[in-house]
Parts: structure tokens; C-alpha cells; sequence
């Protein structure tokens, strides 16, 4: 299977984060990519933890969030997703399956002092 990348798109410079949900810059994926790797480069500070926000909209207008899928007893609850963690450090987030465009938002919780965080894209077509 041979995959086709889209350089780094820098969504968030590092910033100090808040504790109010704030979003990137929107990702136009131009319907043809279907693979995002978000590359976060993270230092917690005083922060409790870090929350990231991944949504999609076809028109740029109406997005709509990830989520995720839980299955019991032969029934799948969808919850709306979200990413939290906990530490500094930088890592990726992997999802598949992308619309044309993407909105990432983060906030931090706890005490902001000292915490910062950027945001790169990285989009895939397989």
C-alpha cells in the first residue's frame, strides 16, 4: 500500500494554552486527503492537562466532532471525543477517515503558567 503525505501544516503556533476551548487555523484538506496525523509539542507547566478537540465539516460552516465508540453486549455508544493528556512531552494523534475540512481546538486545565503548546498537521491518502 503506498501512501501519499502533504508537508507539515502548522495549525498552532506555541502558545500558552487557556481554559477555554481555542482553535487553530482550519485545515482544507481539498477532499483529497483521508488520513490526519497531528503532531502536538506540548510543555504542561502548571497544568492539570491538556484537551484537544478534532471536527469536521464539509462545507466549512458546520463542523461536527469526533467521537468514539464503545461496544457492549452487542450495542455501539457513540460519545463525542475528546483527547486528554497528561505529562510533557510531544506525540501524535492519529485519525483516519477525514472530511474536507478539520478544525482542532485545545485548552488546558488547571493552572496555565508555564504550559505551552503547538500543532502541526500532517495530511495522508492511502
Amino acid at each position: 500500500m503506498s501512501m501519499d503525505y502533504k508537508s507539515p501544516i502548522t495549525i498552532r503556533d506555541s502558545a500558552v494554552l487557556t481554559g477555554s476551548y481555542v482553535a487553530g487555523t482550519v485545515i482544507n484538506t481539498g477532499g483529497q486527503f483521508n488520513q490526519l496525523v497531528l503532531n502536538m509539542f506540548y510543555t504542561q507547566g502548571s497544568l492539570t492537562s491538556l484537551q484537544i478537540k478534532v471536527e469536521f465539516s464539509a462545507d466549512n460552516v458546520t463542523f461536527v466532532q469526533e467521537t468514539f465508540q464503545s461496544i457492549s453486549g452487542g450495542t455501539a455508544t457513540e460519545t463525542q471525543g475528546e483527547h486528554t493528556f497528561t505529562g510533557t512531552g510531544n506525540f501524535s494523534i492519529n485519525i483516519p477517515n477525514v472530511q474536507k475540512f478539520i478544525k482542532v481546538t485545545a485548552k488546558g486545565t488547571g493552572t496555565v503558567t508555564g504550559s505551552s503548546l503547538s500543532i502541526q498537521a500532517i495530511l495522508a491518502r492511502t
